[in-house]
């Protein structure tokens, strides 16, 4: 059987990652599969490595510690897929916790489907004190997909998924460091698979929990993320050069704000509990008319560091 990886990004949640290490420790149903597990450290002061070095006594696989002190989600997974030569590559977020048959029920779509990378399902976990938003915030943290494992027609964000190396993966950074700050490399990698005539599947039973952290489970940074994602299919467009696409998704993304924030509008005046769903679709839509270099949210990277400078590591 061949070998599989399980890559972990993190920066500075050392609670966090020791979580998610300890449910890819449990894992069930591997019937002998090599596995290994590799953490990429992308805070400039290596603060993981005191976490790693703790959970490693418990851990019953190879388990390697890789520091990127560049900050960015894109060049931190570059780096884990270069400490590894595994032709299956699995990817846990470190706010995410798998289930037990997570790992195995991945492989298994991926055996099932043949397709080059498969995504499972999230359940987002988001702190009690999300006020009137939590269940849209609960949802937006959360991935649903079909109820069954099979064929897909697209992918998914990293996070909970399975790739293969040869051909999902192709060369020795293929996740683009210039999406570093803003997200979006996933979309990209995808986008350039799909177009290679790749294939995505779906793993019904491959669980995970995410775990929003507080500065994160607010409507604020759920709609910057709403409206980074809505950049995506313009962006896309843009670096084909395929003009005509980038018109069509921007009058598609002017009809959405349109329609959408007209109804979500409506919809805050009465403090309808719904409007949250609303807002976050006229946010993706305003996303596909905007998405110009200097329009993207600087959600990750640098931005997050500086955020993660003004508290201590525990909190973060």
């Amino acid at each position: 059987m061949q070998a599989v990886c399980v890559l972990i990004p993190t920066m500075r949640r050392p609670e966090s990652l020791a979580r998610a290490l300890r449910s890819v420790f449990v894992q069930e149903g591997l019937n002998g599969r090599p596995v290994s597990i590799v953490v990429v450290d992308n805070d400039p002061a290596g603060t993981a490595r005191a976490t790693v070095d703790t959970v490693r006594p418990e851990c019953p696989f190879p388990l390697a510690y890789r520091h990127e002190p560049r900050p960015g989600v894109a060049t931190a997974r570059n780096a884990g897929l270069a400490a590894t030569d595994a032709p299956f590559i699995a990817f846990l977020d470190d706010d995410e916790a798998a289930s037990r048959g997570w790992l195995a029920a991945l492989l298994r779509a991926q055996e099932a489907t043949g397709a080059d990378a498969v995504f499972g399902p999230i359940v987002g976990r988001i702190p009690h004190e999300s006020g009137w938003a939590a269940a849209y915030l609960q949802r937006f943290f959360g991935r649903e997909g079909p109820v069954s494992t099979g064929l897909i027609d697209h992918g998914y964000g990293c996070g909970n998924s399975l790739m293969v190396r040869t051909t999902a993966l192709p060369g020795p950074a293929p996740f683009d460091a210039s999406a570093d700050q803003t997200g979006g490399e996933d979309d990209a990698l995808f986008a350039a698979l799909q177009a290679r005539g790749g294939r995505f599947g779906w793993a019904h039973d491959a669980w995970v929990e995410e775990f929003a952290p507080p500065h994160r489970a607010t409507m604020r940074y759920a709609l910057s993320r709403a409206f980074a994602y809505g950049q995506g299919p313009s962006q896309t467009a843009a670096k084909a050069r395929n003009w005509p696409g980038v018109i069509r998704w921007m009058l598609i993304g002017a009809a959405q704000t349109v329609v959408w924030g007209t109804v979500s509008l409506a919809l805050a005046v009465v403090a309808h509990p719904r409007r949250a769903d609303l807002m976050d679709r006229t946010a993706r839509g305003l996303g596909k008319i905007f998405w110009m270099r200097g329009f993207e949210p600087q959600l990750y990277g640098a931005r997050e560091l500086r955020r993660l400078d003004t508290v201590s590591p525990s909190a973060a």
